[in-house]
């Protein structure tokens, strides 16, 4: 299966496709440059809906349709009828760091990771509906891609950095992760693991920066397939499309195409590959 390339905006690093069900369009996102892009499946059009002079990490949908922006320093900022109002200013001790990768739970609570500074590493918060922000797992390379199992008692999460995507029990009554252990360790020099989602047999699918690759996984951590994309950093992918059997994929390297790949800093498609869940909205503020 071929993926089909849908919008190439040269991206310095894409990131956070989400199909947003209320719109019939897919969301997704250039950290560095700020920018949020839009992307119409019934019309094909796509375009940039909102800029900003920082860095944006990712978003989850709010329960009103509202876009929910997590940016540099910790902030959180709701995104509606392209206004954005700010409900969290910094996260204390993130003043020099941002966010990266996100991801709603069953309640609407928001687990959101930071990438690591010149004196810590990297952490994963939840965000709960009150605005309370909370660490819940310290001492992360890199945080990155975020799933829950269909059951929702399993929490998948990736640290780049150690190349590990690790699995957490889930109590979705009070939004405690416990229990941590390894998923699936990969293997230096195929790739880095990036973002990930989870389709509804319960296999993770996940991205490999400078592996150019989505790789599938069973339940059991053993590899089904793999899926090559025209770009060494496949950075992200999220299940959409009226019946959630197209995986929405994103690429980085944008702004170094030949040494990158064509398809770099790209929004890619592979149509009918699988069948995917809903993500879940945010219900926060």
């Amino acid at each position: 299966m071929q993926p089909e390339l849908i919008a190439d905006y040269a991206c310095h690093t894409g990131e956070n496709p989400q199909w947003h069900p209320g719109e019939n369009c897919v969301y997704w996102v250039d950290i560095p440059a700020g920018r949020l892009f839009r992307y119409d499946c019934a019309t094909g059009h796509h375009a940039i809906c909102f800029e900003s002079p920082d860095e944006l990490g990712g978003f989850t949908i709010q329960h009103d349709g509202a876009l929910l922006l997590f940016m540099a320093r910790g902030a959180v900022r709701r995104w509606h009828g392209g206004e954005a109002t700010t409900l969290i200013d910094h996260v204390p001790g993130e003043e020099t760091s941002r966010f990266n990768d996100i991801i709603a739970d069953p309640q609407g609570r928001v687990f959101c990771g930071t990438m690591p500074t010149a004196t810590h590493r990297g952490r994963l918060y939840r965000l709960d509906s009150d605005l309370s922000i909370r660490p819940v797992v310290e001492n992360i390379g890199c945080s990155n891609g975020l799933g829950f199992t269909p059951d929702r008692r399993q929490l998948y999460y990736t640290d780049s950095t150690d190349l590990m995507i690790y699995q957490f029990d889930y109590e979705q009554a009070s939004g405690a992760i416990t229990n941590q252990r390894t998923f699936v360790q990969t293997t230096e020099g195929e790739g880095v693991p990036d973002g990930l989602t989870v389709d509804a047999a319960r296999c993770v699918w996940s991205a490999r920066w400078d592996g150019g690759c989505i790789v599938r996984y069973a339940p059991d951590g053993s590899e089904m397939q793999r899926f090559m994309f025209p770009a060494k950093k496949v950075s992200s992918c999220s299940f959409g499309g009226p019946d959630y059997r197209d995986l929405y994929v994103t690429t980085a390297g944008g702004n170094d195409k030949a040494n990158e790949g064509a398809g770099a800093g790209a929004l890619f498609v592979l149509r009918g590959v699988g069948q995917g869940v809903p993500e879940f909205v945010s219900r926060i503020g």
